[in-house]
């Protein structure tokens, strides 16, 4: 039970925080020796997730039954990382990017970025600049988030920055759409849970599922409420110091 305490802790700070969430649970699993750290519990843990964000934003999504437009851009956005992400797995290269040390490369390079792009301008919102052309770019730079330690919040941050989107607007696109992206693995994966595992993992992954939700929640309150005051620097830190670290594990 403690082990699936701390997983759905860790799953639920840093899928929404732009510190790769994937690369998280994957240095748990081979430094922490958790027995419980299946590909279920991974999909369940993601489920409690998705719960989290469309229950946060249920007006948003509420809206998009009134915005047409907003959904679509949301949805094309979606396509190219379903699409990519799809082949990865089909072909299991999914596995072989999933190393500490490509972990390590990737949080210090795409953190170097999440910086550069926190010092550009702070001048467009979703409501007047958010059309098919910025939604194409964010969407593109997404497909890098199946790259464990990229982060998927991180890059789409880091897109929508580029762009000059300011940072909170930045975040609620980044939040918008994770729906789609979190839907894709949570369907993808409900059918394994529900057919392929005994009754014992079944209550894990029900307990996986709402300890994430809680979890995923807090941090998007308390996320979205911290980028209307502070710049990304915190975050920017954490990536550099951990990306030594585990370059040093790697290379030992």
């Amino acid at each position: 039970m403690i082990e699936i305490i701390i997983l759905s802790f860790v799953q639920g700070i840093t899928e929404f925080l732009p510190i790769s969430s994937s690369s998280h649970l994957i240095i748990f699993s081979k430094y922490s020796g958790f027995e419980n750290q299946s590909l279920s519990i991974d999909v369940s843990l993601h489920i409690g997730s998705f719960i989290a964000v469309i229950t946060y934003f249920y007006k948003d999504i509420i809206n998009f039954i009134k915005n047409k437009n907003l959904f679509f851009k949301i949805f094309i956005a979606s396509v190219p990382v379903m699409i990519v992400g799809i082949f990865l797995i089909q072909t299991n290269l999914i596995e072989k990017i999933r190393s500490i040390e490509i972990i390590g490369w990737t949080t210090i390079i795409f953190g170097i970025l999440i910086y550069i792009s926190d010092k550009y301008k702070l001048e467009k919102n979703i409501k007047n600049n958010f059309n098919y052309k910025s939604a194409l770019f964010i969407g593109l730079f997404q497909v890098l988030s199946l790259i464990p330690g990229v982060s998927r919040s991180g890059i789409t941050i880091t897109a929508a920055r580029l762009l000059n989107f300011k940072r909170y607007d930045s975040l609620k696109i980044s939040f918008l759409l994770s729906i789609p992206t979190l839907a894709a693995v949570s369907i993808f994966g409900f059918k394994n849970i529900v057919f392929n595992e005994n009754i014992t993992l079944s209550i894990l992954n029900i307990i996986s599922i709402f300890l994430s939700f809680l979890f995923s929640l807090i941090t998007i309150k308390f996320f979205l409420e911290y980028v209307k005051k502070f710049n990304m620097n915190i975050f920017v830190i954490y990536r550099l110091i951990l990306g030594i670290i585990l370059i040093y594990l790697s290379y030992l």
